[in-house]
C-alpha cells in the first residue's frame, strides 16, 4: 500500500454527540440530542446512571427498576446485565445462527 491507509468507508462503529455544560439550580446539568433519548428509550422523569470502566470512559445508561422475585439477589442481576451489554454484539450473532 506504499504507507498508505485504506480506511473502512462502511458502516460507523460509534456516533458522537456533543453538548455544552449548563447551570441547573445549583448543579450542572446537559441536554440530551432528541435521536439519543429516542435511541437509549428515556423520556423526562426518567433516571440514567453513569458507569466509569477500567479505561476512564464513561457509559450513560437507562437505569432499570425491576421487582426481583425473592430468591434472586440485585447484585447477581446486575453483573448478567453488564455482561449482556458488553457483548450484546456476540448474543446478536448467535441468535441469527
Amino acid at each position: 500500500m506504499n504507507g498508505a491507509i485504506k480506511l473502512n468507508q462502511g458502516k460507523s462503529l460509534s456516533k458522537r454527540y456533543s453538548r455544552k455544560i449548563g447551570r441547573m439550580g445549583n448543579s450542572l446539568g446537559v441536554s440530551l440530542p432528541k435521536s439519543l433519548a429516542e435511541k437509549m428509550n428515556i423520556v423526562q422523569g426518567d433516571e440514567i446512571e453513569f458507569v466509569e470502566n477500567g479505561e476512564g470512559e464513561v457509559l450513560m445508561r437507562k437505569v432499570r427498576h425491576l421487582e426481583l422475585p425473592e430468591n434472586v439477589r440485585p447484585e447477581v442481576l446486575e453483573a448478567f446485565y453488564d455482561v449482556f451489554e458488553e457483548d450484546k454484539a456476540i448474543f446478536d450473532d448467535l441468535k441469527d445462527r
